[in-house]
């Protein structure tokens, strides 16, 4: 079954919850033995963004035993009408209800999305605690960068896949088909013990968690089974690229073909769990993207394409891969470099870039000062900047956005005072391009201090020195035509809560939940005020979990969770950070022993 279409015809945007979409897989559900719902648990237009979900649709759907369907965070008014006509949240592909599949699978990337698990649970009719399924529910499971820390929601989720999946997944499927009874049902325990022998698969419930005057001590497994420490799982060499995407009706955030080029970062900084739990780098054959590439385009008639990469310019092979796929298609085909690491080589490479409108262009210096971009381990030369800056200009790019950080581990006044300082320089360099003075745009994030990064031990800034240093910027900036935005402090101290938390956490998140919390990500639909009651009625202190700052032998509550970059390297790092010391990147200046020396690099 699907919605009806009285309901479609109340609610914002029905072709969210409509399905059929171009290259949906549609199997039969009847003789197909083991049936998966997989989620970005948010709304359509960003979970269809997500390429964990292509990749995990694919891969599961090429198995002759096993489906795949997609279903993703009904917005408010859709959440509100099914709960108002007593319908249960289906699933695109078939129309069955997420209670129906045999394994419901979150892929996690942002904690704001933690609400909406339980809302998407619930609305399936499902418990939200892990502990009140039984063998008739779901086995729920997640994975992805924001399960480096499983704790905030271990009490939700029956097991966690620690780091790529890709691999383990055939070894899971094979050990699913083994437990699943006549009756199409798993005898939970039984399985989850066994599911704990795999490597990179944390089962939160085989474990026992011990407080000390309310600070986190030890987690010990309960059986044999259960490692005491999770290792988190790398592919050796990146999987075959998903080469028939669904193509949604609607406009999503990132509405075109797309190939990962690249996994992993070696830059580096200090601040990024992303650069420090995908490594180490690893490049897919230049043959295989270019493949992938022309069959992208034959499945899905895509006139924009995206090359994948947490720094794509750092591709080996980039010059001559982009010239080739403009030498094939030319204007017919748009080509975007996401996430550059802008300099005089990437100004001439986007500038080549067929399809691209010379529109605005992004730089992210993080820090003003030269001092604090050594303690961050991102020092962009100020004249390298600058000069980077006026070749766009003179380019003809119309924008420039510059991504700030504020609240950076050991940052003063003086170097905000810097960015106004080189906010200035940059504003010059615009008055010489040769048609009208280019805009500038200035976007300011709070610095939120990440497990499994050398910054894991920071205390966050309190958020009257942030609104503080605003203002700072805001008087400096005032007469020079530059535009403003600026995240929410509230938002950045409950983003450290949930990414430092433990499982104390968890209970907040459901109360937060229960009281109306969802969407959190999205700012007409963030209340702090309700995320504060629930903290106080939980016994939650925010500063205590987000402010304050840890002492290098203190036991994290995500202390369990192996990423194989060593404890060791992550401490000599933030010892180098409080010294303003670079590292430098390792695929140019030698290896800088951060665990994953000797096989993988």
């Amino acid at each position: 079954m699907h919605y009806p279409d009285h309901l479609l015809y109340r609610v914002n945007k029905p072709a969210r919850y409509t399905g059929g979409e171009w290259n949906t897989v549609r199997k039969n559900w009847e003789v197909t033995s083991l049936k998966f719902a997989l989620s970005y648990p948010d709304v359509y237009e960003i979970g269809m963004s997500n390429m964990a979900v292509g990749i995990l649709y694919e891969q599961i759907n090429a198995l002759p035993n096993c489906l795949a369907e997609r279903v993703f965070a009904p917005w408010p008014d859709m959440m509100q009408a099914l709960r108002t006509n007593k319908l249960s949240l289906l699933s695109l592909e078939s129309g069955h209800s997420l209670a129906e599949f045999d394994v419901i699978g979150f892929s996690l990337g942002y904690e704001f999305t933690f609400t909406n698990i339980l809302s998407m649970l619930d609305l399936a009719g499902l418990p939200v605690w892990s502990k009140e399924r039984g063998n008739s529910h779901p086995l729920v499971i997640a994975g992805g960068n924001a399960a480096l820390n499983p704790e905030p929601l271990a009490d939700f989720i029956d097991l966690f896949v620690i780091g790529e999946a890709e691999e383990l997944l055939p070894a899971l499927i094979n050990l699913l088909l083994q437990h699943k009874q006549a009756n199409g049902r798993f005898e939970k325990k039984i399985l989850l013990g066994e599911t704990a022998k795999l490597p990179g698969v944390y089962v939160p419930s085989l474990y026992e968690i011990t407080y000390r005057d309310g600070v986190y001590q030890t987690l010990t497994p309960t059986i044999p089974e259960a490692a005491p420490s999770i290792r988190r799982q790398l592919v050796s060499k990146l999987p075959p690229p998903p080469i028939k995407p669904v193509v949604p009706f609607i406009e999503v955030v990132h509405d075109r073909g797309a190939v990962e080029i690249a996994r992993g970062c070696s830059h580096g900084c200090r601040f990024c769990n992303a650069g420090m739990g995908y490594r180490p780098v690893r490049e897919r054959s230049y043959e295989e993207i270019t493949q992938a590439v022309d069959s992208i385009i034959e499945n899905s008639g895509y006139d924009e394409m995206s090359l994948v990469s947490l720094s794509s310019g750092d591709y080996s092979q980039i010059d001559a891969l982009v010239a080739d796929i403009n030498a094939k298609y030319g204007a017919r085909l748009a080509l975007s470099l996401p996430s550059l690491h802008i300099d005089a080589h990437a100004i001439k490479l986007v500038d080549g870039l067929p399809g691209r409108r010379k529109s605005g262009l992004t730089f992210a210096p993080e820090a003003g000062s030269a001092r604090l971009q050594r303690v961050i381990n991102k020092h962009i030369p100020e004249d390298e900047l600058l000069a980077t800056a006026a070749m766009a200009f003179e380019r003809g790019w119309t924008t420039l956005k510059l991504y700030f950080m504020l609240g950076l581990p050991t940052e003063n006044d003086e170097d905000v005072q810097e960015i106004v300082e080189l906010v200035h320089k940059v504003k010059a360099q615009g008055s010489k391009a040769p048609k009208r003075a280019p805009q500038i745009r200035l976007t300011l994030s709070t610095f939120v201090p990440k497990p499994h990064t050398p910054f894991q031990w920071v205390g966050q800034e309190s958020a009257e020195n942030i609104s503080r240093r605003h203002e700072l910027l805001k008087r400096g900036l005032a007469k020079r035509n530059v535009k403003f935005s600026w995240q929410d402090t509230r938002v950045s101290l409950l983003e450290a809560v949930i990414s430092r938390g433990d499982r104390k956490i968890g209970r907040v998140i459901y109360r937060a939940w229960r009281m109306g919390a969802a969407f959190d990500g999205w700012s007409e639909h963030f209340n702090f005020e309700l995320w504060q009651k629930a903290m106080q009625e939980e016994g939650i202190d925010p500063q205590w979990y987000a402010c304050r700052e840890r002492q290098l032998d203190e036991i994290l509550p995500w202390v369990h969770i192996d990423t194989l970059v060593s404890p060791k390297f992550l401490k000599n790092e933030y010892r180098l950070a409080l010294g303003a010391t670079l590292t430098p990147d390792c695929r140019t200046s030698g290896c800088n022993a951060c665990g994953l020396e000797g096989q993988w690099c």
